[in-house]
């Protein structure tokens, strides 16, 4: 009985498999990457000192804590301050399912506009109205929610240009501003109007990276606009799409602060009310430190939470996601 010997493995391919065993030593630092260093510091000096270190603070979820004798000397209260959540409290419960419901509306509505518009631009031939449309589209995102909030209310407030033009033509006014029932509508359209054109830069980048010769290739197989979007430019975003829906879901229960505390005046607490304003209105304006500082710990590891699964989700379907496991 003859024995058939394998044949040996190229010179180069076993060098590819011993540079996989063998592990990877990191590169000395050359005088040419200190200069590198040096621009990162300022960065992660600003990180250090506004993000990393205040979370330090979340300590006072867990004490009776009072801001003239200071953490050092708030007694401690264990878990009584998550009671509000444990426990159901009415107006905890309403802000979270508020909260819910702006972030499945803002994922299902607001989360594609970008990608619309992003695939919209890409088909215009002329290069002049692309760009005069991208600038159109980019502009809203650099007004503060102050000077949006303000534009809404003169067209659609009481008094505003809607009403007065249904008045001077003898029709029934629209009191869309303070209407609760109008609210999360009124809300996800001012996020669309403000940031969905500067969301396309990341898909629009994402599509001039696609090779033409694909195009070109499924146009000669008789692909119409329609089939060459669905099976060569999708496939394109699809890893962006799911890197971006990773890191939303990481926010998913911050649904706007600043936009919806503008505005909950008008319309009041219970349809307005979401974690973020339920923090500042019991912690800040309340003096419930303790209660508002658990409220956040805890929407913060479940955001920690959503972004873990989601990647995890992402590898199981083959993409990388934002970290690789």
């Amino acid at each position: 009985m003859t024995t058939v010997q394998q044949p040996a493995a190229p010179p180069a391919e076993e060098g590819r498999r011993a540079d996989k065993r063998r592990p990877r030593r990191l590169r000395p630092v050359g005088r040419h990457d200190l200069a590198l260093f040096w621009f990162v510091i300022p960065g992660l000096v600003v990180m250090l000192l506004f993000h990393y270190i205040p979370l330090l603070g979340n300590i006072i979820a867990f004490q009776d804590y009072q801001p003239f004798i200071g953490i050092m000397h708030s007694p401690w209260s264990g878990f009584d301050n998550f009671s509000v959540i444990f426990n159901g409290d009415d107006a905890f419960l309403k802000a979270l399912v508020n909260t819910l419901e702006l972030t499945l509306i803002q994922v299902v509505f607001v989360f594609p506009v970008p990608i619309l518009l992003a695939l919209a631009l890409n088909s215009l031939v002329s290069e002049s109205v692309k760009k005069w449309v991208q600038n159109v589209l980019y502009l809203p995102h650099f007004l503060s929610w102050v000077v949006i909030v303000a534009l809404f209310q003169q067209m659609l407030g009481a008094t505003g240009l809607l009403n007065l033009f249904l008045q001077s033509h003898s029709l029934d006014t629209w009191n869309i501003i303070g209407n609760p029932d109008f609210f999360k509508g009124l809300l996800t359209s001012q996020v669309i109007w403000k940031d969905a054109g500067w969301g396309t830069i990341l898909f629009l980048a994402a599509l001039s990276r696609v090779d033409s010769d694909l195009y070109e290739a499924s146009a000669m197989d008789g692909a119409s606009r329609w089939r060459q979007t669905w099976h060569v430019t999708l496939p394109a975003l699809r890893g962006l799409v799911i890197l971006l829906l990773i890191l939303r879901l990481g926010d998913a229960l911050s649904v706007g602060f600043e936009q919806i505390l503008l505005q909950q005046q008008a319309v009041g607490l219970d349809s307005s009310e979401v974690l973020d304003t339920y923090v500042f209105n019991n912690g800040i304006v309340g003096g419930a430190w303790g209660v508002a500082a658990a409220v956040g710990l805890v929407k913060g590891i479940v955001g920690v939470l959503l972004v873990l699964g989601a990647n995890k989700a992402a590898h199981f379907f083959g993409e990388e996601g934002v970290y690789r496991s």
